[in-house]
């Protein structure tokens, strides 16, 4: 992987001249959001490690302060305990393979686990033994968020009691959590999954080393989202009307990373309204497709002219593969003059981008790169 730094997005163009899709990491912003999390949230800050792997993108967040991480698998606990000796995994995933879970507790030491099962539980402590956290998972009440992870993972509140009591009658130390779900509009629905939650932990009677309120932090997309600071006011007067005494804890991803990343991908081929680039749905791009998200564009020329002068219209994007599946479902306003050869910067896409690329049909980004300040429009 080649590890270049730059002074912004333009001279990455004029000096690179690529013609493969480049991923632009923007180590200011990383941190600054960082030291956001770790001043604003009334607790410990876990960075959810599924949303950028990136090794440029995890010293960012470590160098602001993270230290702590949301790991959901035995390669990730291996990076982060690679790359910071003094950092803190949780293997925050529900369902583990038994190797795994060896792994994990022999080779890293790793103490805290989350299960939302029985025959998890069963399996965790044969493993690990019960010298460990074991960490509940509840689930949520439904909300608006755009991921509804409950759907998948988390216990109902009577099994999640029981859950409690058994590890705890085991010898094990307890925990709660919950995840409101990914990209997450509305605060309140923190304070209506935190008081599931608490009520769970008062049923059960069981001590609590903490009270994790997951993550669905949002990122700012164009949709009209509440400040940071809302959710975190929410959160603690929550805690505060409920009368929480354990500490708490957050799994922050998207809100963390997304405004520190951009993808750089070049015009290929223009057909009318129509444009082929050099990523797409199964690269860096992949969350646009699945979510419909509408990230700022830009449309960026080598040289001089640096700007494009035509006017904004919309245009239907393809990505590089053979497949005829690779189309994005909207549309993006770039000017009318693009043409092949210029470059398109996608912002904010820090999040569940570089992480989900598949390297389908041979299309891969291993080109990133680092640039100071901010993407001028990133918004950050």
């Amino acid at each position: 992987m080649r590890e270049l730094r730059f002074a912004s997005l333009d001279e990455v163009v004029d000096r690179l001249n690529p013609s493969y899709p480049v991923f632009v990491v923007f180590p200011d912003v990383l941190e600054a959001r960082a030291k956001a999390f770790l001043e604003g949230f009334p607790g410990t800050v876990l960075y959810a490690v599924k949303c950028n792997p990136d090794p440029h993108v995890l010293r960012a967040l470590y160098r602001a302060g993270i230290r702590h991480f949301d790991t959901a698998s035995l390669p990730e606990i291996a990076k982060l305990s690679e790359l910071f000796p003094d950092i803190h995994c949780y293997f925050n995933h529900p369902v583990k393979s038994r190797g795994a879970l060896e792994s994990a507790s022999d080779v890293y030491g790793i103490e805290h686990y989350v299960v939302d099962h029985i025959n998890e539980l069963d399996k965790l402590v044969e493993v690990v033994g019960t010298d460990i956290t074991v960490e509940v998972r509840v689930t949520t009440p439904k909300n608006t968020s755009v991921y509804n992870l409950s759907s998948k993972f988390g216990a109902q509140p009577d099994a999640a009691v029981a859950l409690l009591k058994e590890a705890r009658a085991r010898g094990c130390r307890t925990a709660i959590a919950f995840h409101v779900g990914s990209q997450c509009p509305d605060p309140s629905a923190y304070r209506a999954s935190m008081t599931v939650a608490n009520d769970v932990v008062r049923r059960a009677g069981v001590p609590i080393e903490y009270f994790d309120v997951g993550g669905g932090f949002p990122a700012d997309y164009g949709d009209p989202i509440p400040p940071l600071d809302a959710y975190f006011e929410e959160i603690r007067a929550a805690k505060r009307d409920l009368a929480i005494e354990a500490p708490l804890f957050a799994e922050p991803g998207r809100a963390l990373v997304a405004d520190g990343c951009s993808v750089l991908a070049q015009v290929q081929l223009r057909k009318g309204d129509d444009l082929y680039i050099n990523d797409g749905i199964y690269g860096t791009l992949s969350e646009i497709h699945l979510s419909d998200l509408r990230p700022p564009v830009r449309a960026i020329r080598r040289g001089k002219t640096r700007e494009l002068a035509g006017a904004l219209k919309p245009f239907r994007l393809f990505g590089p593969t053979c497949d005829s599946l690779d189309v994005f479902k909207v549309k993006f306003e770039l000017p009318d003059d693009i043409a092949e050869g210029d470059w398109i910067e996608f912002a904010r896409l820090g999040a569940y981008s570089i992480g989900m690329q598949s390297g389908f049909n041979g299309f891969f980004t291993d080109t990133i790169v680092q640039v100071s300040g901010a993407s001028p429009i990133s918004g950050f």
